[in-house]
C-alpha cells in the first residue's frame, strides 16, 4: 500500500469520490450529508491523499485545517474491492501522524449515525477517538455523530 498526495485529477479518484457521495445518499437525507465533492476537496485548507496498490486505487482520505491547532478528518473511503484489507486503518494512521507533524492539538470528524456507518465508528474508536458534540460549523443532527481525538 502506497499513500500519495493527490491533486484529485485522476479518473479513479473521481469515481471513488462519486461512489462515496452515492453511498452517503443511501442512508442520509441530502440536508444531512457533509461529504465534500471534488470542488470542496480542492480548497486550500484541505490536503487529500489516495492509497494505491500498484495502479489500483484502494482508498482515500483528507485533512482539513480548521485553525487554532484543530484538524478535521474528511472523505475517508475504501474502494469496495479492498474492504477489510486495512486500507482505512492505514490512511487514518497517516492522517493522524500528519496532524501531529503540523502541530495540531486535536483531530475531529463527523460521520453518520445509521448502522451502515458502524464499521467506521468502530475504527475511529480503535484509534482513540471519543464521542463529542458538534464542532466547527456543524450543528446537532440525528444523522450525524461527532468524534474527536486529542493529539
Amino acid at each position: 500500500m502506497e499513500i500519495k498526495l493527490d491533486d484529485l485529477s485522476g479518473p479513479e479518484v473521481r469515481a471513488l469520490l462519486e461512489a462515496h457521495l452515492r453511498g452517503m445518499a443511501e442512508d442520509t437525507p441530502p440536508e444531512s450529508i457533509h461529504a465534500l465533492d471534488l470542488d470542496g476537496l480542492r480548497q486550500p485548507d484541505i490536503t487529500f491523499w489516495s492509497v494505491w496498490d500498484g495502479g489500483e486505487l484502494m482508498g482515500c482520505g483528507a485533512l482539513k485545517d480548521l485553525g487554532e491547532g484543530h484538524g478535521e478528518l474528511k472523505s475517508m473511503r475504501t474502494a469496495s474491492a479492498h474492504l477489510r484489507k486495512g486500507v482505512a486503518a492505514r490512511m487514518l494512521g497517516h492522517i493522524i501522524e500528519e496532524a501531529k507533524v503540523r502541530g495540531y492539538k486535536r483531530l475531529s470528524l463527523e460521520t453518520g449515525s445509521p448502522d451502515s456507518f458502524l464499521p467506521a465508528r468502530r475504527l475511529y474508536e480503535k484509534f482513540g477517538f471519543v464521542y463529542c458534540g458538534p464542532f466547527a460549523d456543524y450543528e446537532d443532527d440525528p444523522y450525524s455523530v461527532f468524534m474527536t481525538l486529542a493529539l
